[in-house]
């Protein structure tokens, strides 16, 4: 019996509120197929345009021009079938097919111009508004270095916006990336700080502008600024959408540019495999051209720096400048064969020129309590004198408050410096444990800012106070959680798991005391649960670091404690913890190349996060379930997954 249309479009929509990956382009691809074969028609234009919508985010672009096609062939057949939000949904794809088709050079431009022509001509007969022709004819030129690139940015510039245009901060971050490119600097900067004081972001700004403005900042010769931006560049991206590859070569170039080597060769290690392959040639190419300039800025004087990359032949900085050179040239000269110019070819030779400022760019956000001589200033950017007593020179405002009131304010970077000016205060006074919390809220203003190395570095010196003042294990925990991504990040795994199993051995030691008096059992009891929540904590923040790490030894270290702490999870409870555990612990292990002990880890995570009604984690996990399935031949028990997933 086949579906209502209500019942089909829940299902549908169940899909949308997925997160954009395998198993939601899949669990689309089914729907079509069920559409397709029993119907109802009505639902066949939201289920094409679920797949394309879920194709275009989840990195198969190359793949969604053929959902594309059927939904324009379906409008153009049979446009009754098409309700209000079905031809909004097929007028907006024809910007991603537009903007998408370019990003292939082996796309002919024919094809590429024919689309935009058969866009404007459907725009035009449905009355709809010019914007996005106008931004679509403009983004086409600059991304092969057309002539009429000027003309055309003029005419989008001046096109009124209207309900198809893009989003209102990714409208000015294109404006600028534009005025970027042409050399007007100034202008972009006052256009791209303009947008960021709105507070307004999207799926890929503000990261992609502040990339912009960070190397805007540095070509002005504005140091403290292109520092500050490029920190909140690092963090944004965390949080943006999608592979970001050009945001991300930015920040390799700047790193290049400021003389950070080690910086550079973790960033391009984290990164490694969009080397290889990104979700589209276009994409790879940016990033590439990004390395390409960072490391030419590091040549020759860094040219024997170590980098560990597995997938790529480079051993050093000057190994990884040549194979990026190499592979950059054949994309390069792909792109310009079909555009008929020779803007990549040119900007190939502009990164490999790229030199490095005269003097090192400081990128630190502040320096470890005592060893810093710089003035704690407040968020009007006054310095200011305090002294040991823990309040400010006129006395009317204590350290750690000043602290806090700047991070509520915004001013994450003045206070990171108030609360590191706390610790340095508090451990003064002998009050090592109040010292210790506040060198980890420092510690969490740099991770916020992006500054890994410097937050790195302030954990372990929290931690360090935190168990000379006589911290219990339970209450350092946190604190080695939050430190755990940090120390990833920096390379400084070594200490932060010697400081991981040195809380675990206390931890431990507690649960093995004697039994307590009978009327503090119920007491007993929690504090028990309690450090038995606080082992799993740091087993999963442990195996969390160490996940990203290669070798067999790290690998098996990382499943054993996200096992452990799986289960001690599930044990007091904690049902979705215990499912991010095993999670991790299948992962590593199919990353590994051991799909068959991967496999009842993912299935228990998928299980789990259905048990704590988290829909969308649980599509996530389902991704790399998925995935393994087919790669293993289980196609049947994949359906079954994805089936599972819409109801």
């Amino acid at each position: 019996m086949s579906r209502s249309l209500d019942e089909a479009n829940r299902e549908l929509s169940r899909i949308r509120d997925m997160p954009y990956g395998l198993a939601r382009t899949q669990a689309a691809e089914r729907q079509v197929r069920l559409v397709e074969a029993e119907g109802p028609d009505r639902a066949r234009a939201y289920a094409l345009s679920v797949l394309l919508e879920s194709m275009v985010w989840g990195g198969e672009v190359e793949r969604s021009y053929l959902p594309f096609t059927q939904l324009v062939r379906w409008y153009d057949e049979h446009p009754e079938q098409f309700d209000d939000a079905d031809r909004y949904a097929m007028f907006w794809s024809f910007k991603w097919m537009v903007g998408h088709l370019g990003e292939f050079p082996t796309v002919p431009a024919a094809q590429i111009e024919a689309t935009l022509d058969d866009m404007e001509r459907r725009y035009a007969l449905a009355g709809l508004g010019r914007d996005a022709v106008a931004y679509a004819r403009f983004a086409w030129a600059a991304r092969r270095g057309a002539e009429d690139v000027e003309e055309a940015y003029r005419t989008w510039v001046a096109t009124p916006r209207d309900d198809y245009s893009q989003c209102e901060v990714c409208d000015p971050g294109d404006r600028a990336s534009h005025l970027f490119a042409t050399g007007r600097l100034a202008e972009g900067v006052r256009l791209v700080e303009e947008t960021l004081a709105t507070g307004a972001t999207c799926a890929t700004e503000p990261a992609d502008m502040l990339s912009h403005l960070a190397l805007a900042h540095l070509d002005l010769g504005h140091r403290a600024e292109a520092a500050r931006a490029h920190r909140r560049a690092v963090a944004a991206l965390a949080d943006a959408t999608g592979e970001m590859a050009g945001a991300r070569g930015r920040r390799v170039v700047l790193l290049g540019r400021a003389g950070a080597v080690a910086r550079l060769v973790r960033a391009v290690e984290q990164d490694e495999r969009l080397l290889l392959e990104a979700e589209t040639p276009r994409a790879r190419l940016e990033w590439l051209l990004g390395v390409v300039a960072g490391t030419a800025a590091l040549l020759p004087a860094h040219a024997d720096a170590a980098v560990r990359l597995t997938r790529v032949p480079a051993a050093t900085v000057a190994d990884l400048h040549g194979w990026a050179v190499g592979e950059a040239e054949a994309l390069a000269a792909a792109f310009d064969l079909r555009d008929g110019g020779t803007a990549l070819t040119t900007r190939l030779a502009e990164a490999r020129a790229t030199r490095p400022l005269d003097e090192p760019l400081e990128l630190d956000v502040v320096a470890l309590p005592g060893a810093s001589a710089r003035p704690v200033v407040d968020a009007t950017g006054a310095g200011s004198d305090d002294g040991p007593d823990g309040a400010g020179a006129d006395g009317d405002e204590p350290l750690l408050a000043r602290a806090e009131r700047l991070l509520a304010d915004g001013s994450t970077e003045e206070a990171a410096r108030a609360f590191v000016a706390a610790s340095t205060a508090a451990e003064e006074a002998g009050l090592l444990v109040d010292a210790g919390y506040a060198a980890a809220e420092a510690a969490r203003c740099a991770q916020v800012l992006g500054d890994d190395d410097t937050a790195a570095g302030l954990y372990a010196h929290a931690v360090a106070r935190l168990h000379a003042g006589g911290a219990e294990p339970v209450q350092v925990v946190p604190v080695l959680v939050a430190w755990a991504p940090a120390a990833a990040s920096a390379g400084t795994l070594p200490p932060y798991l010697d400081a991981v199993d040195a809380v675990r051995a206390a931890l431990d030691g507690d649960d093995a005391d004697g039994a307590p008096d009978p009327a503090g059992q119920a007491l007993a009891d929690r504090r028990r649960t309690e450090r038995r929540r606080a082992l799993a904590d740091v087993d999963d923040a442990a195996a969390r670091a160490l996940a990203t790490l290669g070798g067999d030894a790290r690998t098996q270290d990382a499943v054993d404690r996200a096992v452990r702490a799986g289960e001690v999870y599930a044990s007091v409870g904690a049902v979705a913890d215990a499912a991010h555990a095993f999670w991790l612990a299948g992962r590593v292990l199919d990353t590994a190349g051991r799909p068959e002990d991967a496999l009842h880890h993912l299935e228990s995570a998928v299980e789990g996060f259905g048990l704590a009604r988290d829909r969308r984690t649980r599509a996530q996990a389902a991704d790399d379930l998925v995935a393994l399935l087919r790669r293993t031949g289980q196609d049947a028990r994949a359906e079954e997954v994805l089936e599972a997933l819409t109801r």
